[in-house]
């Protein structure tokens, strides 16, 4: 559930070369090492999700058991190891918070900082479960531009539609299931804004999942 995925890192740097007078040049070639240090050290929001081929993420009630035929294994891992260490904090709305809770499973992001969008707090003991009430958009935009690792986004759908709408996911890794629901919560719920987006990764696999990852146009 949630996590299937193939994984791969492009570390390429394009570097411009300008023109700059002699007398200016070490203060630009400074101002371009700074800028290069920004951009190597951005965090990015990624959605990371399965998805019926029918494009849904869970069926009417909530329900995930039509995954439960593509675990993750040994043979079939995805790249999701690789995956989850490249992340520190993971964004989830209230309802994927406690639909993980009531599963007969120990909570699968223990080693990472979860922040939950919900309009009613939920009681935590827990230190790294934090709760987001209000001004969700301004708190997750400063989330971006903390140090760290990368975000994982987990879902659910109101919370995709959200911060699409306000360009706060920057790669999308979708694991297409080969099953049709039919009917269920969609993956993409009505967006205020268009977005457009280029393909950088795929994979598929020898029991029929495909991996697509791709990265937004700005």
């Amino acid at each position: 559930m949630f996590m299937l995925y193939y994984y791969s890192v492009d570390s390429s740097v394009s570097v411009v070369r300008v023109s700059a007078p002699r007398d200016e040049a070490c203060e630009f070639h400074a101002f371009l090492f700074i800028l290069y240090l920004n951009t190597k050290n951005m965090r990015k929001i990624k959605l990371y999700i399965a998805s019926s081929i029918d494009g849904y993420i869970a069926d009417l009630d909530g329900g995930l058991d039509w995954l439960s035929k593509y675990p993750i294994t040994p043979e079939f891992n995805y790249g999701y190891d690789i995956f989850f260490e490249s992340v520190d904090s993971v964004i989830m709305g209230g309802r994927t918070y406690r639909d993980i809770l009531n599963m007969d499973v120990i909570y699968p992001y223990e080693s990472k900082t979860s922040y939950v969008i919900t309009r009613n707090k939920i009681s935590s003991l827990k230190e790294n479960i934090r709760f987001i009430t209000n001004n969700v958009i301004e708190t997750i935009s400063d989330l971006k531009e903390k140090e760290g690792k990368d975000i994982w986004l987990v879902g659910g759908g109101e919370i995709i539609s959200m911060l699409l709408s306000h360009d706060l996911i920057d790669e999308m890794i979708i694991t297409y299931i080969p099953t049709i629901l039919g009917d269920g919560i969609p993956l993409f719920l009505k967006s205020k804004k268009d977005s457009n987006w280029k393909l950088i990764n795929s994979q598929s696999y020898d029991n029929s999942v495909l991996t697509v990852e791709y990265q937004q146009i700005v």
